[in-house]
């Protein structure tokens, strides 16, 4: 970040939780750096949702959220929000809205706002499961890692714990067998649904490097340590013995080969 910044540069832009990689970014520190320089620091604060870590009082200028993901939860409309002090939100981005129709329906915003009133109960249902997963799935022979900000292993794990209330609802598991054994894995899953989206009620898996991601070059991906094992697990609101039990049944139908 600090090679990156120049005198004149007038925005930077991070996801807060690296998608799908679960990178932690020192929120404070790019802040810091970012406001030396001049810049507007913007942050995408999906993955940690709001309900695990604010970033306005880290220092980020303007956060953004895709609510089609944990807001609505339900995988039922299209949204974003944008946050940010009240000259801005009034000012800048108001015009730009209204001279570019850039805005909600009323009965999307209504979604929404239902979304929002169960939201801190579905999404630390969701983050308990999630690290009870990643807990009982480290060292399966299937997998060569098990990525999740909440365990001792995940590189950012101090940072995470420092700068967010739980590692979040996400995971992700890299298959050891490559590409063959991500899809076998994904062909034997019952319980769990393959979707791009996240954030939902039902828990979800998608492959980032054919899905999310595949329009990067072999060589991004791999710098990015997206590997054609990888697997992103969105975390819902199912019995996470359940879950655990279509994995682990999933998993052995990768290593099996049928």
């Amino acid at each position: 970040w600090r090679a990156a910044l120049r005198p004149g540069t007038r925005v930077a832009f991070l996801e807060t939780m690296s998608n799908p990689t679960l990178e932690v970014i020192d929120v404070a520190a790019v802040a810091e750096l970012a406001h030396a320089a001049g810049a507007t620091l913007v942050a995408d604060n999906v993955f940690p949702t709001p309900v695990f870590q604010r970033c306005l009082p880290l220092g980020a200028d303007v956060v953004v959220y895709s609510a089609t993901k944990h807001i609505d939860g339900q995988g039922r409309c299209l949204g974003g929000v944008v946050l940010g002090r009240r000259e801005f939100i009034r000012g800048p981005l108001e015009t730009f809205l209204k001279h570019t129709g850039g805005a909600l329906s009323p009965f999307n915003a209504w979604v929404m706002l239902k979304g929002l009133e169960t939201l801190d109960l579905r999404c630390r249902a969701q983050a308990a499961t999630a690290q009870a997963l990643a807990e009982r799935l480290e060292g399966h022979p299937a997998l060569s890692r098990v990525i999740y900000p909440g365990l001792p292993s995940h590189p950012q794990a101090a940072l995470a714990a420092r700068q967010m209330e739980t590692g979040g609802t996400m995971l992700a598991i890299e298959l050891a067998g490559g590409k063959p054994a991500a899809f076998r894995f994904l062909d034997a899953l019952e319980l769990i649904l393959i979707s791009n989206n996240l954030g939902d009620a039902k828990s979800l898996v998608t492959h980032p490097a054919t899905t999310t991601h595949q329009r990067l070059t072999a060589e991004q991906r791999a710098a990015l340590g997206i590997g054609d094992g990888l697997v992103r697990l969105s975390m819902g609101l199912e019995d996470p013995e359940d879950l655990f039990a279509d994995i682990s049944h999933a998993l052995a139908a990768a290593i099996s080969g049928k």
